[in-house]
């Protein structure tokens, strides 16, 4: 479709200006000595991903169960904790979840069986895969934002797909709400992963016309005050104690006094859909 230009770049171009923002953001940790292997990241993330699957206050999770048609299967990519495909199983959809993180998995697990959900099977592989399922609906919820071959990644989203893909992603990146403290807490300061705005660009430019619905970032309720801290030494891998973990409490205390807040301003949510042939 795009022949190049302002206006119209390439697909080769917006997939390489996506790599080199994403290699951006993973080469400050190594800048900074704070590179660790993607199971560890995750492991520490599990609290994050998990949510009751019968939630009536998400307005995301509202729209994307009036997506699901009776007898359809949905391919969950990046499913995480289950914290969509099992409320799609719920929902009347058979769920195909691919979760490469052992923590997730372990997790998706847990909460099917917690939370009595049958119609999901579990797919411990890293996407693309070598031999991928397929499905109606393939759908993609905050992934995407840290893969750097995002090209090849939306090609075997859109093969696996027979009548619709979804994906549901932020303005701006989950984690670029601790960017701002990587340069004070390491020295090193830390570009924001490409969002929503650039995935736009990256489907224009394959060819895809899409709809997009803007829809409030829905904020689990949280019973525990350090929630927030714990997320900012996870993406700033300040371990309690450290001289790191000093300078972020240092931070937190200035913004504090001066009457900021750990939250950036409201990040809007794109529920984005698309044809995918």
């Amino acid at each position: 479709m795009a022949t190049g230009g302002a206006l119209a770049p390439t697909a080769a171009a917006c997939y390489e200006a996506w790599r080199i923002r994403v290699r951006a953001h993973r080469d400050a940790a190594a800048r900074a000595g704070l590179e660790r292997g993607s199971e560890e990241t995750w492991a520490s993330a599990v609290e994050s991903f998990t949510a009751d699957p019968r939630r009536r206050d998400e307005p995301a999770l509202d729209a994307l169960l009036k997506l699901v048609e009776p007898g359809e299967t949905w391919l969950d990519i990046g499913a995480g904790a289950g914290r969509y495909a099992l409320p799609l199983a719920l929902a009347g959809a058979s769920v195909v979840a691919i979760e490469p993180s052992s923590a997730m998995a372990n997790a998706l697990r847990g909460g099917a069986q917690q939370h009595a959900v049958a119609g999901v099977r579990l797919i411990e592989q890293e996407w693309p895969m070598a031999h991928p399922p397929t499905a109606d609906v393939a759908l993609i919820a905050h992934v995407g934002y840290g893969t750097e071959k995002i090209g090849p990644f939306l090609d075997a989203m859109e093969a696996a797909a027979q009548r619709l893909c979804v994906a549901l992603m932020l303005a701006r990146a989950p984690s670029s709400a601790a960017d701002r403290y990587w340069l004070p807490v390491h020295g090193v300061g830390r570009p924001s992963l490409p969002a929503l705005p650039e995935f736009l660009r990256v489907l224009l430019a394959r060819g895809r016309l899409f709809e997009v619905r803007l829809l409030p970032r829905y904020e689990q309720p949280r019973s525990d005050p350090q929630a927030d801290l714990r997320f900012l030494r996870r993406h700033l891998r300040a371990e309690p104690g450290t001289p790191a973990d000093d300078r972020l409490l240092a931070e937190l205390e200035q913004q504090r006094a001066a009457g900021g807040s750990l939250h950036p301003v409201d990040v809007p949510l794109g529920l984005v859909t698309w044809a995918p042939r």
